[in-house]
């Protein structure tokens, strides 16, 4: 496993990653890691690396873009002094450009969305001793449906920044494509954002498989 003992991962986004979590952090007992991925990321750490003492700390809100987290990064990341981050946002960045076409400013462009997780990956990478950037997704298995393509140029992005600053990449739209040949979208999400506990599933087992545990 990529992380040592005694690691203290965080995990930000939005309400894929929140899920109810605990606030104002969501550690601690009775669900404060939320009912989605992180707390499935959680559970498998203790199950399989119980000595490793791995601390998961779930920093996701609901409804955020990477707007949003560039607002709260000081008090929500950095002020919590993680070893290691993960990172997956961009969902509700592409999302508002398609529910609410006319509220131009609810949407984060794929400039502006590049230029920001750009800043705070160089801003942060430096203090982590690992990071791991996840795409957004759209459980959509046409790749020509338009909200489908814009989300993977957003996830485009993430793969050129992980790159750039040698993160680890997740491809989650890659991992829900590949169930996808079986599973039709809707037994995944009813919403085709918003994931069951398959879709949950599918999300850390591409976390954990990434940082090889």
């Amino acid at each position: 496993m990529k992380l040592k003992a005694h690691t203290k991962l965080l995990m930000i986004g939005d309400s894929v990653t929140d899920c109810e979590r605990a606030r104002p952090v969501g550690e601690g007992l009775f669900e404060a890691l939320g009912k989605g991925y992180v707390s499935l990321v959680d559970a498998t750490l203790q199950a399989t690396h119980p000595e490793a003492g791995i601390r998961v700390v779930n920093m996701g809100t609901s409804g955020n873009t990477v707007r949003d987290l560039k607002a709260r990064w000081q008090a929500d990341v950095l002020d919590l002094e993680p070893q290691w981050l993960s990172v997956m946002i961009g969902i509700n960045d592409v999302w508002r450009q398609f529910d609410t076409p006319f509220q131009t400013e609810w949407a984060v462009g794929l400039a502006e969305y590049h230029e920001t997780l750009e800043a705070l990956v160089t801003q942060t990478k430096p203090k982590l001793e690992g990071l791991v950037l996840m795409t957004p997704y759209f459980m959509e298995p046409h790749i020509a449906d338009p909200m489908r393509k814009r989300m993977d140029e957003y996830g485009h992005v993430v793969r050129q920044v992980a790159t750039k600053h040698g993160a680890i990449f997740v491809d989650t739209q890659a991992a829900f494509d590949r169930v996808m040949v079986h599973l039709h979208p809707m037994a995944l999400a009813w919403d085709r954002i918003h994931p069951n506990r398959i879709g949950h599933n599918l999300l850390a087992r591409a976390f954990l498989e990434a940082i090889e545990a």
